[in-house]
């Protein structure tokens, strides 16, 4: 990472390693909220000139700090400051939507030592479109500065005639502020004498005021937040480093990912241009999280809720009962120059809705949300039904009405993805395979859950629907000479018979047979798709295959996690441990431990090779980890039925798990996982949840041990 970035509820920092934001950055760095860049330009200079960078970290990803000293400074009469004499740190977090930053300057010079220390802010308040070059149009005016000694306001008035503006406050006074944005403040130090600069930069809407705190206390009430977050998430220890330093990792990235609009925490899909709620990666990250803390699973369907498709309109891809895909709330947006108001053209996201929900009920029993969203639910299974479907042939399709949307609206969504073994791009619509399998795994987990409620003339029919579906998938996704299921099939009902990973995550569903799950399973770890630092996207040797192509060669942590969800819970535990052995070993090639949203799939030799633009941190990449722990375990609870399945494979090098205070149900399970000379021994520490442990799901008979 050539950046740092930061990030709390709605807003986040990015800047280069040394905290600046400089011109011509290939990541566009700023201060964001509401995807507008409120900071365009921060520099720290000292007696004019920009200093030497010692160390950069932002390792919690919610706070930063960077170490500087000054270069050699001559003039005409002599020294002016010796080389690496002051020591800068610089110290930041977000704390209720306001940027806080603390400069200390300290002087290691033998004698006393006069110096500035100055700021240069601006902004230009550019859409996030605008600064990813993606798009451009119609936009507003700045208006002149309000300076003050401990102050400067930057303003503009948006297109959208909304007021935004940008408050940077100071203590101490500065010498001097200037209309360009130059903040300059002078300091005499004596010898190990230091100085204290407090910066808070407040962006905001309609001139409103923003409120903020004394430095120490706003940093105090942050990390009490983060503690409350482990307080009530799950905790996981092991003895292999490695896995243990990805799940730490993966908790405090979706804890700095978390967002609330007003329907609570639910994970943004990543940093630094995803900042926003995205239907597939929420759900997916949702999902994910489960184990750990099932409370953003609600936040996340609530929040999908809210923005349901409920007409009819191409310029957004909306249909009625659709789940959006992406939702922007910059200027370019608010004037209808670009559809993301919210935008719709996803083909996944609304039986993922589905999936998510009906699982959060098997691990909470909470009965009260299905209650809750069962018009969204009603209304999202008409919508796969009748405009999924478009053309009766009983599978859900996609096709892009929008002039300004996504062509290809799975998660492989690039224009290149949906690519034949000769070559050619399939044309749309087109039906992909694990969309089936998640509308299959929609229909049968929601017929349980009405079932349970006493609507069994409701579960009858999606039973005998998905059945349906299970039947015609086999039949024409299937590709007998291969041994494996086509990637789609395009508008003319052929197969796109490229090997890719996408039928993999229909092992997740249940809608493969035990025969074809092994198949598939076997295919996802071969060498024509696995690299042995995880499943690659597409299989070497396909005609679109390319190990530094987004969606057609490269591994994503994510897709590889839902594909062992899926190993485990169709017992190809084998296949399941060999894949997450391979991401655990590629984490120390990213910093922090940290996976990205995806990397190159070439084959594991030295490190792995990181893809240029890749996300970081990124949603559903944090939450793969836990992912991992779920399948480890073969952990499958159901509170409807009473059972919690628990049948663990630990991965070579992992020898112990320990799980303590795993919500389920009203209660909480803590159990220890033991690796034995040829199996594994589980030891139950506490089971409040008042669900019997069983071995396999179709075993209903309690047991305390295994």
């Amino acid at each position: 990472m050539n950046y740092r970035v930061i990030k709390e509820n709605d807003l986040f920092f990015l800047t280069d390693e040394s905290g600046d934001i400089p011109k011509d950055h290939p990541y566009g760095p700023g201060l964001y909220a509401k995807d507008t860049r409120f900071l365009s330009s921060y520099s720290l200079k000292i007696n004019g000139e920009k200093p030497i960078l010692l160390s950069s970290t932002a390792d919690d990803a919610y706070h930063a700090t960077m170490l500087l000293t000054n270069p050699h400074m001559e003039d005409e009469d002599g020294v002016t400051l010796w080389r690496e004499s002051i020591e800068l740190k610089r110290e930041r977090f977000i704390y209720n939507d306001v940027l806080y930053e603390r400069i200390t300057a300290r002087n290691y010079n033998p004698s006393a030592a006069q110096f500035t220390v100055s700021l240069q802010l601006d902004a230009d308040f550019h859409d996030m479109f605008i600064v990813r070059g993606f798009q451009h149009g119609k936009t507003g005016q700045k208006r002149p500065p309000i300076l003050a000694p401990n102050s400067l306001t930057l303003r503009y008035l948006g297109a959208d005639h909304v007021e935004r503006s940008t408050k940077a406050t100071w203590k101490p006074d500065a010498s001097s502020v200037s209309e360009k944005g130059e903040v300059v403040f002078s300091c005499s130090l004596e010898h190990d004498e230091a100085e204290v600069i407090d910066v808070q930069i407040a962006p905001s809407l309609k001139q409103e005021e923003t409120r903020t705190l004394a430095f120490d206390e706003a940093l105090e009430r942050l990390r009490e937040q983060y503690k409350d977050w482990k307080t009530n998430t799950t905790t996981v220890k092991t003895d292999h480093a490695p896995l243990q330093r990805l799940i730490d990792r993966g908790l405090t990235d979706l804890r700095v990912l978390l967002t609330d609009l007003g329907h609570g925490a639910f994970p943004v899909a990543g940093l630094p241009w995803f900042a926003v709620p995205f239907g597939r990666d929420s759900l997916i990250a949702a999902l994910q999280m489960l184990p750990f803390n099932p409370s953003i699973a609600k936040g996340t369907l609530c929040t999908m809720a809210a923005e349901q498709g409920t007409k009819k309109d191409s310029w957004w891809d909306e249909e009625p009962g659709k789940i959006m895909h992406e939702i922007r709330f910059g200027e370019l947006a608010n004037t209808g120059q670009i559809p993301f108001t919210p935008y719709y053209g996803t083909i996944d996201a609304t039986p993922l809705f589905l999936v998510l929900l009906s699982e959060y009920m098997k691990w909470t029993g909470d009965t009260a949300l299905f209650e809750e969203l069962e018009q969204n639910v009603e209304a999202a299974l008409d919508w796969i039904d009748h405009y999924g479907d478009r053309d009766g042939d009983g599978f859900v399709e996609y096709h892009q009405e929008a002039a300004k949307g996504i062509a290809n609206q799975g998660w492989k969504d690039s224009g290149d993805s949906i690519v034949h073994r000769t070559g050619e791009l399939g044309e749309t619509p087109i039906a992909l395979s694990e969309v089936q399998g998640y509308v299959y795994q929609a229909k049968t987990s929601i017929a349980a859950v009405y079932e349970q409620k006493g609507k069994t003339e409701k579960a009858e029919v999606l039973r005998s629907e998905a059945e349906k579906l299970k039947h015609r998938f086999d039949e024409h996704f299937w590709i007998e000479e291969l041994g494996y299921y086509a990637l789609a099939l395009d508008k003319q009902k052929q197969q796109v018979g490229t090997i890719t990973s996408n039928p993999g995550h229909v092992l997740m569903s249940g809608m493969l047979d035990e025969e074809r799950a092994r198949l598939v399973s076997g295919m996802l770890t071969s060498e024509k798709m696995y690299s042995g630092y995880g499943i690659r996207t597409m299989g070497r040797g396909e005609a679109g295959y390319n190990p530094i192509s987004y969606h057609n060669g490269t591994v994503w942590p994510h897709d590889n996690s839902l594909i062992i969800l899926g190993m485990s819970r169709t017992g190809n535990k084998e296949a399941a441990a060999k894949a997450m052995s391979g991401l655990i070993a590629s984490a120390d090639s990213f910093e922090y431990d940290r996976l990205p949203e995806l990397f190159c799939g070439y084959e594991a030799k030295g490190k792995a090779v990181k893809y240029p633009v890749a996300c970081s941190p990124q949603a559903w990449a944090a939450g793969t980890p836990l992912l991992f722990v779920q399948a480890m375990l073969g952990l499958f609870p159901n509170t409807a039925a009473g059972t919690i399945t628990l049948d663990p494979l630990l991965p070579e090098g992992v020898n112990q798990l320990t799980i303590n205070d795993m919500k389920i149900g009203d209660g909480h399970l803590s159990f220890e996982v033991q690796r034995q000379a040829s199996n594994f021994s589980v030891t139950i520490n506490e089971n409040t949840t008042g669900c019997d442990i069983v071995k396999s799901e179709k075993d209903q008979q309690a047991t305390r041990s295994l």
